[in-house]
């Protein structure tokens, strides 16, 4: 018997929604919320309501891109946290909804696992390498940061994660210093891959173990910008790329320099990496 699951995220400002079959993507809808980049961040209540806008076109859109008919789903599966409470409940309330109307199972999914569990996902006449139990999973996305020890599907063990900031809002906050819109982390990536990413250095915290801390180095970029504007008002100009380059790198290594410890401390050397950032 073929299981067709819709798929709903509303965890944050994307609307998206996704019909697997049998374990393959059969469409994948995204609608983007634009109107937070005149705040520099993510508004909860504008988010919310912007969900309410966007949730019923892009589920509708994603049943037909699948080319399948809404009696042919057998479940519906939805992000119950964490995320935005707000946004989290239009996503909820439709998928409730949905499941009552059709009278079909609800299956609630922690998006931080299904980060990890989206490697497991296949498409039709795509070759991809499944992971095979046990995995490291390096999560990097704009409210977390962890190392994630995956036993198996639904066994997993935090061994590392931010004790403060994650890195993806790392990346957006330095680039709202240098004056990049929001969302800053495209930007700066862009930039960076014709900067020189030896060209300053910043400090790097000292945490124990596999823990993670990125509130120090938003501090040191602050200060580190704010001082050398005073000598050269042209300053972030003259550097934008060289200035994207370094604290990319910066941040990578932070990233990198735990995951190694991580896989001198488990054994385990297969990696995977999931996330927004």
């Amino acid at each position: 018997m073929d299981i067709t699951i819709l798929g709903i995220e509303s965890s944050c400002d994307d609307t998206s929604a996704a019909v697997i079959k049998d374990g393959y993507l059969l469409s994948n809808i995204i609608a983007n919320q634009d109107v937070h980049k005149a705040y520099g961040g993510v508004v909860p209540e504008l988010a919310s309501r912007a969900h309410q806008q966007n949730i019923i076109p892009v589920i509708d859109q994603a049943i037909k891109n699948a080319n399948i008919s809404k009696n042919e789903i057998n479940a519906v599966a939805f992000t119950r946290g964490p995320g935005l409470l707000g946004s989290l409940l239009v996503g909820s309330s439709f998928a409730k909804s949905f499941s009552l109307a059709m009278d079909i199972p609800l299956v609630e999914v922690n998006h931080l696992q299904a980060h990890i569990l989206v490697h497991f996902i296949k498409e039709l006449n795509k070759e991809k390498d499944i992971p095979e139990f046990p995995f490291l999973c390096l999560l990097v996305s704009g409210g977390h940061t962890q190392i994630v020890l995956v036993k198996d599907y639904l066994e997993m063990q935090i061994i590392g994660q931010t004790i403060d900031d994650a890195a993806g809002e790392a990346f957006d906050k330095c680039a709202k210093v240098i004056g990049l819109p929001y969302p800053g982390g495209p930007l700066i990536d862009k930039n960076a891959k014709t900067g020189n990413r030896n060209a300053f250095a910043f400090s790097k915290p000292r945490i124990k173990e596999l823990d993670y801390s990125f509130s120090g180095l938003k501090t040191s970029f602050l200060y580190f910008i704010r001082d050398s504007i005073k000598d050269n008002s042209n300053f972030v100009k003259e550097n934008m790329n060289d200035l994207c380059a370094s604290i990319q790198h910066t941040i990578i290594e932070i990233l990198l320099d735990k995951l190694k410890l991580a896989i001198e401390q488990t054994g385990i050397n297969r990696i995977d990496v999931a996330g927004g950032v």
